[in-house]
């Protein structure tokens, strides 16, 4: 489903209904073939850069008590923003 589109579309394309970071980043890894920590946490930057910059917003926050993806951090649902719909549109995401 990902194709080689860049990262930040198909996390877009994700949010469309709702996610914790945790299961972007599990997503986004298999997808692309990403494995290791270091890609990890780029994955949850590109996340963070995507709702610091009004396209995505946190709707739920709760401890990560479990070690899902880091023990004792923060793990955030977010949803598209209709300001992300926009801009999904504008880069030819037609179905978000």
């Amino acid at each position: 489903m990902a194709g080689q589109r860049p990262i930040k579309f198909r996390i877009l394309e994700l949010c469309n209904s709702g996610k914790w970071n945790y299961e972007i980043v599990q997503q986004i890894q298999k997808e692309y073939g990403l494995k290791g920590n270091f890609q990890r946490d780029s994955i949850n930057f590109d996340i963070i850069e995507l709702a610091s910059g009004g396209m995505l917003r946190d709707v739920e926050v709760k401890v990560d008590e479990e070690g899902i993806y880091k023990k004792g951090f923060l793990l955030h649902k977010y949803e598209l923003t209709d300001f992300g719909k926009v801009r999904a549109a504008d880069a030819c995401l037609m179905y978000v």
